[in-house]
Protein backbone atom coordinates (compact mmCIF):
# COMPACT_ATOMS: atom_id res chain seq x y z
CA UNK A 1 0.00 0.00 0.00
CA UNK A 2 1.02 3.46 -0.86
CA UNK A 3 0.52 6.70 0.95
CA UNK A 4 -2.22 7.87 -1.21
CA UNK A 5 -3.95 4.95 -1.83
CA UNK A 6 -3.43 4.68 2.33
CA UNK A 7 -5.19 8.17 2.45
CA UNK A 8 -7.90 7.49 0.09
CA UNK A 9 -8.76 4.64 2.55
CA UNK A 10 -8.89 6.42 5.77
CA UNK A 11 -11.06 9.01 3.82
CA UNK A 12 -13.56 6.37 2.92
CA UNK A 13 -14.41 5.93 6.83
CA UNK A 14 -17.74 7.48 8.39
CA UNK A 15 -16.92 11.24 8.74
CA UNK A 16 -13.02 10.82 8.81
CA UNK A 17 -11.29 13.98 8.30
CA UNK A 18 -7.68 15.13 7.05
CA UNK A 19 -5.98 18.06 9.04
CA UNK A 20 -2.50 19.26 9.17
CA UNK A 21 -2.25 20.50 12.89
CA UNK A 22 1.91 19.30 12.71
CA UNK A 23 2.58 21.19 9.47
CA UNK A 24 2.66 20.36 5.55
CA UNK A 25 4.39 17.32 6.14
CA UNK A 26 2.11 15.24 8.11
CA UNK A 27 -1.39 14.26 7.78
CA UNK A 28 -3.46 13.84 10.45
CA UNK A 29 -6.82 11.74 9.98
CA UNK A 30 -10.11 12.24 12.79
CA UNK A 31 -13.19 10.91 13.16
CA UNK A 32 -15.64 13.06 15.55
CA UNK A 33 -12.50 15.22 16.34
CA UNK A 34 -10.22 12.26 17.31
CA UNK A 35 -6.97 10.78 15.98
CA UNK A 36 -7.01 7.69 14.24
CA UNK A 37 -3.79 7.92 11.88
CA UNK A 38 -1.13 10.54 10.81
CA UNK A 39 0.93 9.96 7.93
CA UNK A 40 4.39 11.49 7.62
CA UNK A 41 4.71 12.29 4.10
CA UNK A 42 8.19 13.19 3.74
CA UNK A 43 9.63 9.97 4.86
CA UNK A 44 10.97 7.71 2.73
CA UNK A 45 9.50 4.91 2.23
CA UNK A 46 6.65 6.49 4.10
CA UNK A 47 5.34 5.35 7.91
CA UNK A 48 2.09 5.99 8.98
CA UNK A 49 0.84 5.30 12.88
CA UNK A 50 -2.34 4.02 14.14
CA UNK A 51 -4.05 3.35 17.01
CA UNK A 52 -3.66 -0.17 18.38
CA UNK A 53 -4.98 -2.58 21.16
CA UNK A 54 -2.02 -2.94 23.26
CA UNK A 55 -1.83 -6.83 23.33
CA UNK A 56 -2.35 -6.83 19.29
CA UNK A 57 0.31 -4.22 18.90
CA UNK A 58 2.90 -6.27 20.84
CA UNK A 59 1.65 -9.39 18.40
CA UNK A 60 2.04 -6.61 15.32
CA UNK A 61 5.17 -5.99 16.01
CA UNK A 62 6.40 -9.57 16.41
CA UNK A 63 5.13 -10.32 13.23
CA UNK A 64 6.40 -7.69 11.37
CA UNK A 65 9.85 -6.20 11.22
CA UNK A 66 7.40 -2.26 9.71
CA UNK A 67 5.47 -2.51 12.64
CA UNK A 68 7.61 -0.60 15.68
CA UNK A 69 5.85 1.43 18.76
CA UNK A 70 4.40 4.53 17.64
CA UNK A 71 7.19 7.19 17.00
CA UNK A 72 6.21 10.06 19.44
CA UNK A 73 3.09 8.31 20.77
CA UNK A 74 2.07 6.60 23.68
CA UNK A 75 3.94 3.33 22.66
CA UNK A 76 1.32 1.11 24.73
CA UNK A 77 -1.63 2.37 22.61
CA UNK A 78 0.16 3.25 18.76
CA UNK A 79 2.00 1.47 16.54
CA UNK A 80 3.92 3.10 13.44
CA UNK A 81 3.80 1.14 10.38
CA UNK A 82 6.22 1.43 7.32
CA UNK A 83 5.09 1.24 4.04
CA UNK A 84 7.33 -0.47 2.00
CA UNK A 85 4.88 -2.71 0.23
CA UNK A 86 5.63 -6.44 2.75
CA UNK A 87 2.69 -5.98 4.60
CA UNK A 88 -0.23 -6.95 2.25
CA UNK A 89 -2.69 -4.35 2.04
CA UNK A 90 -5.41 -6.26 3.45
CA UNK A 91 -3.64 -6.45 6.81
CA UNK A 92 -2.99 -2.63 6.53
CA UNK A 93 -6.43 -2.05 6.41
CA UNK A 94 -7.04 -3.49 8.64
CA UNK A 95 -4.99 -1.85 11.32
CA UNK A 96 -6.90 1.46 9.93
CA UNK A 97 -10.50 -0.42 10.43
CA UNK A 98 -8.81 -1.38 14.20
CA UNK A 99 -7.72 2.31 14.69
CA UNK A 100 -10.53 4.10 13.21
CA UNK A 101 -12.71 1.33 15.52
CA UNK A 102 -11.09 1.95 18.47
CA UNK A 103 -11.40 5.63 18.27
CA UNK A 104 -14.99 5.70 17.50
CA UNK A 105 -15.50 3.54 20.86
CA UNK A 106 -14.04 5.77 22.66
CA UNK A 107 -16.64 8.30 21.59
CA UNK A 108 -19.54 9.35 23.46
CA UNK A 109 -22.76 7.54 23.07
CA UNK A 110 -24.06 10.07 21.51
CA UNK A 111 -21.30 10.88 19.19
CA UNK A 112 -20.78 7.12 18.07
CA UNK A 113 -24.65 7.08 16.99
CA UNK A 114 -23.80 9.48 14.42
CA UNK A 115 -21.85 6.95 12.65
Amino acid sequence: MNIESFREYCLKKPEAIETTPFGPDHIVFKVQGKMFALAALDDVPSTVNLKCDPDLALELRDRYEQVQPGYHMNKKHWNTVVLDGVIPEREIRKMVDDSYELVVQSLPKAKRAKL
